[in-house]
C-alpha cells in the first residue's frame, strides 16, 4: 500500500515565462509550490490562461522550467526528458484523438504502451498470450465491448470509447501520477459521466495520485479529496478533506475572489 504521507509530487518555486523579451511575453507559471501526497486526487479549476495546462506540461516535461524544481516520488526529475517521465506519469487530454494511434488496432496500441511502461521502452517487443488475456480482461472492465474488437483500428471507435481506452492505456501499468486535462470535456454528457465514473473507480481502486483539470465546479468539489484554483500562473486556493466537504460552488467562487482579487470570469465554468 502507498504511504499516505509520502510526497508523490513536489513542485518547488516553479516558474515559466513564454516569449521572454518580446511583446508577447507571458508569465505562465509564477513560483508554484505544490505537494501531492501519495494517493491524493486533486481537481484544478481556473479561467483560460490561468496556467493549468502549462502546469501539466511542466510536470510532464514538455519544456524545461525557468526556475524551481519538479520532484516525483522523492526523485528530482526537473531535467528528465519527457519520454522518460512518461513511463511513470500517465496523461489524458481533452481531445480523444490524442493518446492513441488511430491506424493501429486496439491490441497494437495496448502492446505499444505496455512495452514502453514495463520493459523500459522496447516498443518492438512481443506480448505473450497471458498479456493478451490481461488486455482482454481490462478492456472488459470498461463495459464497452472493446474486448471483442481488439483487432479493429482505434480510428473506428467513438470519442467516448477512445477516451476510455486511453484511460486504460495510461493506467495499464499503475503510474506514479495521473494527469487528466479536461479529459471528458469533448464528450456528450452521458458518455462524460461514464468515463468520469471509470476514472473514479480506477484511481481509487489503485490509490493512484491524480491531478485533474475540470471546468465543472460541481465535479471540482465532489471528485477526489482536494480542490485547487489557479489564476495568473499561481495557485490562489487549495482546500482539502473536511474543509472542502462543507463548501458549496458559491463558497468556492467567493474564496476564488478573495484569493485572486477578482471574480472568476469564465462563462464556460460558471455555466457548468
Amino acid at each position: 500500500m502507498p504511504d499516505k504521507n509520502h510526497p508523490m509530487l513536489e513542485l518547488r518555486g516553479v516558474s515559466k515565462t513564454f516569449n521572454p523579451g518580446t511583446p508577447n511575453e507571458k508569465l505562465a507559471l509564477d513560483g508554484i509550490d505544490l505537494t501531492l501526497k501519495s494517493g491524493d486526487f486533486a481537481t484544478i479549476v481556473g479561467s483560460n490562461g490561468a496556467g493549468k495546462s502549462t502546469l501539466f506540461n511542466a510536470i510532464g516535461g514538455s519544456f524545461l522550467v525557468d526556475s524551481g524544481s519538479v520532484w516525483l516520488d522523492g526523485e528530482d526529475i526537473t531535467y528528465e526528458k519527457e519520454y522518460r517521465r512518461s513511463r511513470s506519469i500517465g496523461r489524458l487530454f481533452q481531445d480523444p484523438m490524442r493518446g492513441t494511434a488511430p491506424h493501429m488496432t486496439i491490441e497494437e496500441n495496448l502492446t505499444l504502451v505496455y512495452m514502453h511502461a514495463s520493459k523500459g521502452g522496447g516498443i518492438f517487443g512481443r506480448v505473450s498470450r497471458k498479456d493478451r488475456e490481461m488486455f482482454r480482461e481490462k478492456l472488459a472492465l470498461l463495459g464497452m465491448g472493446l474486448e471483442d474488437r481488439m483487432k479493429q483500428p482505434v480510428g473506428l471507435l467513438s470519442g467516448g470509447q477512445r477516451q476510455a481506452l486511453t484511460l486504460m492505456m495510461a493506467t495499464l501499468i499503475t503510474p506514479k501520477l495521473l494527469l487528466l486535462d479536461e479529459h471528458t470535456a469533448a464528450l456528450d454528457p452521458a458518455t462524460a459521466e461514464k468515463v468520469l465514473e471509470l476514472t473514479r473507480e480506477i484511481v481509487s481502486e489503485r490509490s493512484i495520485t491524480c491531478l485533474m483539470i475540470t471546468h465543472n465546479m460541481h465535479s471540482a468539489l465532489v471528485l477526489g479529496n482536494r480542490t485547487l484554483m489557479m489564476d495568473g500562473g499561481r495557485i490562489v486556493l487549495d482546500v482539502a478533506d473536511e474543509e472542502r466537504e462543507s463548501l458549496t460552488v458559491d463558497d468556492l467562487l467567493e474564496r476564488f475572489r478573495a484569493g485572486a482579487g477578482k471574480q472568476l470570469d469564465n462563462d464556460r465554468i460558471l455555466l457548468s
